[in-house]
């Protein structure tokens, strides 16, 4: 008998999969039911897209599957360049986890999952700008970061085939920062291109 995990990347990165104790049976069609708790804890919603593989010892494995995240070598590279033209902290982020970072130590943002007000601005489509000195509230990348510590970003949805997918995100700790035009401009050009790239 075969087992079967759930497993997210964070997870299976480090070799931590849990078993959970909840047993389900495959109906006549080859469904099964991923149990409500498993699914909010991995945040898998309506919709989103599964992996599923076996290993050599027979397991199947489901896993969340994340466009952006299979091609993190060129959102890394994206987001260096991001940072070397502009000076400003670069993310790219998915649904559910910060994909690559540029400006930052590696262990402060990468794979860290998102913050439900990042994931909001993302599905709300729209490009947002704001800076402390302006009144602005800045959104959390992650649920772990103390936001102070940011004084201007830009937050740009990724749009692939429809759906939101991500977001480019640009971040100042510079005193009296502010994003403009040519920040804004520039993050959405980064998120069309990422979008476009996703399509192909």
């Amino acid at each position: 008998m075969e087992k079967m995990k759930m497993a997210d990347k964070d997870k299976e990165a480090h070799g931590k999969v849990r078993a959970t104790g909840i047993v389900r049976r495959i109906d006549e069609l080859g469904r099964v039911v991923i149990p409500k708790e498993i699914r909010r804890t991995l945040r898998i919603r309506e919709g989103d897209p599964l992996e599923i593989y076996t290993d050599r010892d027979g397991e199947v494995i489901l896993k969340k599957y994340s466009p952006i995240g299979e091609m993190s070598s060129f959102a890394k590279d994206y987001t260096e360049s991001l940072f070397r033209s502009l000076g400003h902290i670069a993310c790219i982020v998915d649904r559910d986890q910060v994909v690559a970072a540029s400006g930052v130590s590696k262990k402060e943002l990468w794979d860290k999952p998102i913050s439900p007000d990042l994931e909001s601005a993302i599905q709300a489509r729209q490009t947002v700008s704001s800076s402390r000195t302006g009144g602005g509230k800045i959104v959390p990348v992650t649920n772990e970061e103390d936001v102070s510590g940011y004084t201007a970003q830009v937050v740009s949805p990724i749009i692939a085939d429809g759906e939101a997918i991500g977001a480019v995100l640009l971040l100042s700790r510079e005193q009296g920062a502010r994003m403009g035009d040519t920040e804004v401009k520039v993050a959405e050009t980064a998120a069309g291109i990422v979008g476009r790239q996703m399509e192909q």
